[in-house]
């Protein structure tokens, strides 16, 4: 709600995300940043918005993205190889106590 340029349907976008985001243990204020900063974002990557940055045109829209960013980052070098290690567990494959991370990826087949 706070731009009075938004269609109707970005408003709903903009309730719903930050509804969700209340629900998932943010404050008011952090809610209404996160939703109006993914509607803002969806603008720019449609047209809808004068101006837009090169992040937000050229960037995997955030619905797409999903948390690709957060979490259990890899970081530039990929997975470390205790979590190479552990899918290898999973996997049950033989040998895996002595690979190095480089072995571990390719028994994987990465």
């Amino acid at each position: 709600m706070p731009e009075q340029s938004w269609s109707t349907k970005r408003e709903r976008q903009y309730e719903h995300i930050k509804s969700s985001a209340k629900k998932q243990g943010a404050s008011t204020g952090r809610a209404e940043e996160i939703a109006a900063r993914t509607v803002n974002k969806n603008r720019a990557q449609s047209g809808e918005s004068r101006t837009a940055s090169k992040s937000s045109t050229r960037d995997m829209s955030p619905q797409k993205r999903g948390g690709k960013r957060s979490g259990n980052r890899q970081g530039p070098g990929g997975p470390t190889k205790d979590q190479l290690y552990n899918e290898a567990k999973k996997r049950n494959i033989k040998g895996r106590s002595s690979m190095t991370k480089k072995k571990l990826q390719n028994a994987l087949g990465r």
